[in-house]
């Protein structure tokens, strides 16, 4: 039995290196459909001077744009994880604030127990 233990065993290693191996590449392949989607490729022979610097502000104005854009998301991130944390600290100091009384035992007897159920009438 050890024996077919270790060997369904190695076979389910091997499985997982083998998924493990198809998501990498998977992952590579989706991160070069992506960036062959976004990045246009640039055309710099030819160029004159002028025309390369052109071309270098405009790049250095969307990087710009970028980042910027990336600092707002990131501070607001920052400031949402920030109110989630709050908001947890309070939740736990208002459920310290209103404790449960601990229920006692009433005994009731079968008659009491027929009136509350059947009411007052029966």
């Amino acid at each position: 039995t050890s024996a077919v233990s270790l060997c369904s065993q190695s076979l389910m290693l091997a499985k997982a290196k083998e998924e493990w191996d198809q998501e990498i590449v998977d992952k590579q392949a989706e991160k070069e459909r992506y960036l062959s989607e976004r990045v246009t490729p640039l055309h710099t022979s030819g160029l004159s001077l002028s025309q390369l610097q052109d071309l270098c502000r405009e790049l250095h104005e969307k990087v710009e744009i970028v980042d910027e854009e990336r600092y707002d998301i990131e501070a607001k991130c920052n400031h949402n994880t920030r109110e989630i944390k709050d908001l947890k600290i309070k939740v736990l100091d208002l459920r310290g604030k209103f404790k449960r009384p601990p229920l006692r035992r009433v005994r009731v007897s079968a008659d009491a127990m027929l009136r509350a159920l059947l009411g007052s009438k029966h």
